[in-house]
């Protein structure tokens, strides 16, 4: 299976544009810049675009081993955290912490804990990346039915 993505790029570092676009047409000529990217001014850059997919990737893998452990989750929430430094050799996308929030009824502390390292060794995107990756996961009770 292969997925495709590309991207345009016109001018200098800082005063140049460019556009992202996925295959699927969910990103169609989406803009970035020097300034989208490192000066937060509004706009997408790639690692956002990066940390979103880290975040989707997680939440799927953690849905696929709690099924493994015979558990269906109702909700799972995962933000990703990206850090871009700029170090001697370069920049370099150094960490990503995942910070997730699971309602799973009938899991215990336990069995979440270890489906969430499972998950977070095992995401493909947790693989790719040459970064440090941390990670706080949050078990939620189930509400009783009203």
């Amino acid at each position: 299976m292969q997925r495709k993505g590309s991207a345009v790029w016109n001018g200098g570092l800082k005063d140049g544009k460019g556009t992202v676009t996925s295959a699927s047409g969910v990103l169609s000529n989406t803009p970035y810049s020097f300034s989208t990217r490192f000066e937060n001014e509004k706009g997408t850059n790639p690692e956002e675009l990066i940390a979103a997919a880290h975040a989707g990737c997680f939440s799927m893998a953690l849905s696929a081993q709690l099924g493994n452990a015979g558990l269906k989750p109702e909700r799972i929430a995962t933000e990703a955290t990206v850090t871009l430094e700029k170090l001697e050799s370069g920049f370099a996308i150094t960490q990503v912490h995942l910070q997730t929030t699971a309602l799973v009824p009938g899991a215990s502390v336990e069995a979440f804990r270890q489906a969430t390292e499972n998950a977070k060794s095992g995401c493909p995107v947790s693989k790719l990346l040459n970064a440090k990756i941390t990670l706080d996961a949050k078990l939620e009770e189930s509400r009783a039915a009203d």
